[in-house]
């Protein structure tokens, strides 16, 4: 079974709180707030809107209560003490249940729960966990339950999405929502718990606006970076969501592009994702990279056409792959010592993409 939320080992966080005026002004033009991670990745623009999409992100094809169960799951199977804590404090402010969400975390049989939402639950811990990814029998036991292909669609994009938050939020060791968690499981917690009907509603503010922005096609998917992945986006408000994280993950100046897509490349390997490999291996091509030269560095985690500071990053993404979370916040912390902070936080927020993308790839399975 998953770790529970006081089971958890976190250490101190690796960067300072740095708030950025310019973007909690634009965070609250937003109609949002600043979180303590926003606090902490301010100065990395792709990421900080990577960041605002997941907390933002309003599904279309699944209702609200999935969404909620997901992200709780999600955030458990990844122990990721900071979205753990702060999703499960949300699900109490929306009015469900200790022991409701108690005996979804301990995997106990629901009452509440028919057999749709135990496959769904099952699905995220599978998805989470990859180990190994969840293949197309995963898909055809949902779709048998009723359950649409956007809905499918939907419901691994979610998980892929949370699965980027769960490792940003643990790789920086970003510190607990510990006001709203308090809030949440006291008295103003329970009196809005009480309103629950009226919290759901206000819980997604943004509904309208976000799904009727502009979404990129199918053509303008398959023709962008990792296009065979996105393709099964088209028509969803997702498809936005990680067209836009990739391009600005991978336009950004901080790491040398080889560097990231040999990231994305690991990943790949290691989750045994031919889909991704294929993906990463072609913009190694345009960078360059003979297949002799790809194949090394997958097999070796070294490529001598790195840059020495970018070296040590090629065995830490594989680390983020499947990891305990002590280890893993000292392995990045060893990491960071030496490395400038914004290239430690561009290759945190690299390496938490490359993990939502290549789940997000069972798609194609």
């Amino acid at each position: 079974m998953a770790v529970l939320l006081n089971e958890i080992v976190w250490s101190e966080p690796l960067f300072p709180a740095a708030p950025d005026p310019a973007w909690e002004a634009e965070l609250k033009r937003r109609g949002a707030r600043s979180f303590e991670v926003d606090k902490r990745i301010a100065a990395n623009p792709w990421l900080r809107e990577a960041a605002y999409a997941t907390t933002s992100y309003v599904p279309r094809e699944i209702p609200e209560r999935l969404f909620r169960i997901g992200a709780v799951v999600t955030a458990q199977e990844n122990a990721c003490r900071y979205c753990y804590g702060a999703n499960r404090a949300y699900m109490k402010v929306l009015g469900y249940s200790e022991a409701f969400i108690q005996r979804i975390e301990r995997d106990v049989h629901l009452a509440e729960l028919d057999d749709k939402d135990r496959v769904f639950i099952t699905f995220c811990r599978n998805l989470s966990r990859s180990r190994p990814r969840p293949a197309k029998a995963a898909v055809d036991a949902l779709t048998a339950l009723g359950f649409t292909r956007p809905q499918v669609t939907e419901m691994a994009f979610v998980v892929a999405l949370g699965c980027f938050f769960n490792r940003l939020s643990t790789l920086i060791a970003c510190p607990p929502e510990q006001q709203f968690e308090r809030m949440a499981n006291g008295p103003v917690g329970r009196l809005l718990g009480l309103a629950a009907p009226l919290m759901r509603r206000l819980a997604m503010p943004k509904k309208a606006a976000q799904n009727g922005a502009a979404m990129p096609d199918a053509a303008t998917l398959a023709a962008g970076r990792f296009g065979p992945v996105l393709a099964p986006l088209a028509g969803l408000p997702a498809a936005a969501v990680m067209r836009s994280a990739l391009e600005g993950a991978f336009d950004a100046p901080g790491l040398g592009r080889p560097t990231k897509a040999l990231m994305f490349a690991i990943v790949a390997r290691t989750l045994v994702c031919p889909h991704c490999e294929r993906a990463a291996t072609q913009l190694l091509a345009r960078e360059g990279f003979g297949g002799d030269d790809i194949e090394s560095a997958l097999a070796t985690l070294q490529s001598p056409r790195l840059p020495p500071a970018e070296q040590p990053l090629l065995a830490w993404t594989r680390e983020t792959v499947s990891y305990e979370t002590a280890s893993i916040q000292q392995k990045t912390r060893a990491l960071g010592a030496g490395m400038a902070p914004a290239t430690l936080l561009e290759a945190i927020g690299v390496a938490s993409l490359a993990n939502a993308t290549v789940r997000l790839a069972m798609l194609l399975e």
